[in-house]
């Protein structure tokens, strides 16, 4: 079995590619695998997509030409896996919003992904995010994108540029709004339920309703967000929709 210097080429600059990406791509459990996990996942996603690898002329490969094919390569990637992870990103911050506002921040437990501190809301909302990651087939759209990119920008090709990096930023204010969206009218809910409390905290100075605020907003803020996690599917569809649709034109595709 012979392994030319041009397949070599070309199985580096797929790998920086695919690394770039896959240290972003919101795997659910990803984070936590091992290195030797993770090396093997973007070693078999590398070979995988060997029917597109490029035709390197090794002539041209010189150490400084091989070094910004690399980081061109990786900057693509980064890209890709920046517009996948920001999908989940949008139901995070919602949570993260929805925490603070309804006292669950004061309760914190260990994040499966993280290993981190983190909130019992935002801990629940990452962890139905990355289950209809993979319901909804993110996964095997992201396995096509990278299909369809080295079919249309060969790896050595891609040229770093603003475009890129424009439609990433557009694409996270886009999703930050969405976040914003999907707690705005449980925190709208939870401020009338303040002003509710304030009011007969006035009219009757004997009541101690501080007491009774933490629970009437924690159950208020589950009952509601129980009935928003029906239309998670839908809300989900739609910003995956737009993170294709980014990364679609940053490959030009």
């Amino acid at each position: 079995m012979t392994f030319s210097t041009a397949a070599l080429f070309g199985f580096l600059l797929v790998l920086a590619r695919v690394t770039g990406a896959l240290a972003f791509v919101p795997f659910p459990g990803f984070a936590r695998a091992t290195a030797t996990a993770r090396i093997a996942l973007c070693l078999g996603f590398t070979l995988a997509l060997y029917p597109r690898w490029p035709a390197v002329d090794a002539s041209r490969a010189t150490p400084a030409a091989l070094t910004g094919w690399l980081l061109a390569e990786a900057a693509l990637g980064i890209s890709i896996g920046l517009t996948a992870a920001m999908v989940l990103e949008a139901f995070t911050l919602a949570a993260q919003i929805l925490g603070l506002q309804a006292g669950y921040g004061y309760a914190s437990t260990i994040d499966p992904n993280t290993q981190a501190d983190s909130g019992v809301l935002l801990v629940f909302a990452q962890l139905i995010a990355g289950m209809l990651f993979f319901a909804l087939g993110f996964d095997r759209e992201i396995l096509r994108l990278f299909a369809r990119s080295l079919e249309k920008i060969p790896a050595g090709a891609y040229v770093l540029g603003l475009p890129a990096a424009a439609e990433v930023i557009r694409l996270g204010g886009a999703l930050f709004s969405a976040g914003l969206r999907l707690a705005l009218p449980v925190v709208a809910l939870l401020i009338l339920v303040d002003v509710a409390l304030a009011l007969l905290g006035r009219l009757h100075a004997q009541l101690q309703l501080l007491s009774l605020a933490f629970p009437i907003k924690m159950l208020l803020t589950l009952a509601v967000w129980s009935w928003v996690a029906l239309l998670f599917p839908r809300i989900l569809s739609g910003l995956g929709g737009q993170a294709w649709g980014a990364t679609r034109r940053i490959l030009g595709i």
